[in-house]
């Protein structure tokens, strides 16, 4: 579905080069405070760690540096996932085109309504809301002994990827006038589509301005999942129940 998304750009290139101003601004931002953090990083892990201070070498320098690698795994978890949530309220008018778009090349109705700018901007801080809690759990899983600073990244793109994901496919869903619980119930059947699509999408947001390019084909390709999961949904609707197989006549003796 992201390569669907990322195939959309040849079709609709002026559609999709709309969606990559807000990406591009955001994306600044974002690189500004990962970029602050980074300079004041040795300070922040130095008051972090006062505990440290009267051990022996090599052991405060061990403990600094596993303390900033944590805080600064955690900060880039959050940075993707508010890159996302802010982005989508900055560029609400352009990612709606895009939807449109695309819910236009695969055909039905399209809805009148959008989900609206508000909506945007409620689901864009439940999203930012959920980052911070998925940053401090990610952080604390990296102080794990040994296995913690492999764990800690691995289980950041997956949580980060399943809630950019449900985020990034709540447009159709929610123009249709459908609420978290019957678009999780439609999308239940699709769980390895929907982690597949968001662990790609994270993926491509950690490549170097990979997220600039990436963010309007994610946009069409989530759109492209959601409307596969609706088909799909509608059609298993359509079909008549199985009737039941009359009982077999007796076999005579």
């Amino acid at each position: 579905m992201l390569l669907r998304g990322f195939g959309f750009w040849g079709r609709r290139p002026g559609v999709m080069m709309l969606g990559v101003i807000p990406a591009a601004i955001v994306f600044v931002l974002i690189v500004v405070g990962l970029s602050t953090l980074a300079v004041n990083l040795a300070g922040i892990t130095d008051w972090m760690t006062p505990f440290a201070d009267g051990w022996v070498d090599p052991w405060p320098m061990v403990v600094q540096v596993l303390v900033g690698a944590v805080l600064f795994g955690g900060a880039v978890v959050f940075a993707a996932l508010t890159f996302t949530a802010l982005t989508l309220i900055v560029g609400d008018p352009f990612y709606e085109r895009i939807w449109r778009a695309v819910e236009g090349s695969v055909g039905g109705p399209v809805p009148e309504q959008g989900t609206g700018f508000w909506r945007t901007v409620r689901d864009g801080l439940g999203l930012i809301g959920l980052a911070l809690v998925t940053a401090i759990g990610v952080g604390l899983v990296g102080f794990i002994p040994v296995v913690g600073a492999v764990l800690a990244p691995v289980l950041g793109v997956v949580l980060s990827g399943r809630l950019l994901a449900m985020e990034l496919t709540s447009r159709p869903f929610e123009a249709r006038g459908m609420d978290g619980p019957q678009r999780r119930a439609i999308l239940r059947g699709h769980r390895a589509q929907l982690f597949g699509f968001g662990i790609a999408t994270q993926l491509c947001f950690m490549v170097p301005l990979g997220a600039i390019v990436a963010m309007p084909a994610a946009v069409a390709g989530s759109t492209f999942l959601a409307r596969s999961a609706l088909d799909a949904a509608t059609a298993a609707a359509a079909t008549p129940p199985a009737q039941p197989l009359p009982p077999a006549a007796p076999v005579p003796r």
